[in-house]
């Protein structure tokens, strides 16, 4: 079986082997293992690998690099314009040769690739759609258009669309799906250190204004004011650090609040292990992987009521559900602080729920898109 994959997510090279995104190159790695060739149609940088790239595991890839678009600026918009010819032919031309087309949603080079697939009624194919794919949210109209092409049972045929959570009133293309980082090998007790020494909070992701990084940092800020040890490593990279390391510095935050920067695996693995919450007052999201992956050794999750995250939280019996109201979020984590109790309960209850999402599970349901 021939795949095709399309996807916005940009990817770089050493020697002959490509890299992209550590999180979504680690997914595909899973898809790859049961096809016999591959082609990758994305964007592409000339610079070296980063921590947080990983690498793709198959014996036959065939990249096809492709310009990257925009449309966030009356130039990059008009510049985008006239590359989209050219990238439309691209694509048609490498789902042209697929026994199956995988789409990655949403995106610019996903958006693009909802409307070329529309020429291959016949071919199989999935979509993977990481947004949020609540109907009633508030988001940009290309995510939008993307949403109504893939749930179009008329414009796209032959299709399975993975998404997070489950939606009333959708078509048959629609597939509640899941994610996961780690496997049943690794799942292992794990002892949660108790409050006397410090309460620890972890947040990962990147310092955009979207991930709301600042209002972890407050949070935990707001704790400490009320006389708890708490303290909060912030693991990932983005434009906010500049704004972010001031305001560590103005408040004098510096000993209770570190930025760790990116980060790899392991790393985060080990950070998730000794934290006792996963912070992650996001404004949207898909299926919030440091949540899971947090939850996953013990963390008890602190996350905002957006997407599918209340599913996962039991809406509040395994988490708590953020109200973005410093007041009665600080009131909330002092119910459990106070109470070790309630803490190790919450904590027991992310475990188990978490651990139902395995690697090995996952690879399970991905074999069953791909028979045809």
């Amino acid at each position: 079986m021939k795949l095709v994959i399309i996807t916005h997510v940009v990817h770089r090279q050493n020697k002959d082997q490509y890299f992209g995104y550590a999180p979504y190159v680690r997914e595909m790695n899973i898809w790859l293992k049961h096809v016999d060739e591959v082609i990758v149609v994305g964007p592409f940088l000339k610079q070296e690998p980063t921590i947080i790239d990983f690498v793709y595991k198959h014996d036959k890839i065939d990249f096809r690099k492709v310009s990257n678009i925009n449309f966030t600026s009356f130039k990059d918009s008009l510049i985008s314009f006239f590359k989209l010819p050219v990238l439309f032919w691209q694509i048609f031309l490498a789902m042209k040769d697929a026994d199956h087309i995988h789409l990655r949603c949403p995106g610019n080079i996903g958006l693009l690739g909802c409307f070329v697939q529309i020429f291959f009624p016949n071919k199989q194919k999935t979509a993977k759609y990481a947004g949020n794919w609540d109907p009633v949210s508030v988001q940009p109209w290309t995510y939008k258009l993307q949403k109504y092409i893939l749930n179009n049972t008329f414009l796209t045929r032959n299709i399975k669309v993975l998404v997070y959570g489950e939606w009333e009133n959708q078509s048959k293309n629609i597939l509640p799906f899941f994610t996961a980082t780690y496997s049943e090998t690794e799942k292992e007790i794990i002892q949660k250190p108790d409050f006397n020494e410090t309460i620890a909070f972890v947040f990962v992701g990147s310092l955009v204004v979207g991930k709301n990084p600042m209002y972890a940092i407050k949070l935990v800020q707001k704790l400490i004011a009320n006389g708890y040890k708490a303290t909060l490593d912030l693991y990932g990279e983005g434009i906010e650090r500049g704004v972010l390391e001031k305001y560590i510095q103005n408040n004098q935050l510096g000993n209770h609040i570190v930025l760790q920067g990116n980060q790899n695996h392991e790393t985060l693995k080990k950070a998730y292990q000794k934290n006792h919450f996963v912070i992650l007052p996001s404004k949207s999201e898909g299926w919030p992987k440091a949540l899971a992956e947090g939850m996953f050794w013990g963390c008890i999750p602190v996350a905002s009521k957006i997407s599918c995250i209340p599913f996962m939280l039991d809406y509040g019996n395994r988490g708590i559900m953020l109200e973005m109201d410093l007041e009665e979020d600080e009131s909330k984590l002092s119910e459990i602080l106070e109470c070790e109790k309630i803490f190790f309960t919450k904590s027991k209850l992310a475990v188990e729920w978490s651990r139902n999402y395995t690697i090995d599970i996952l690879e399970t349901e991905i074999k069953k898109l791909l028979v045809k």
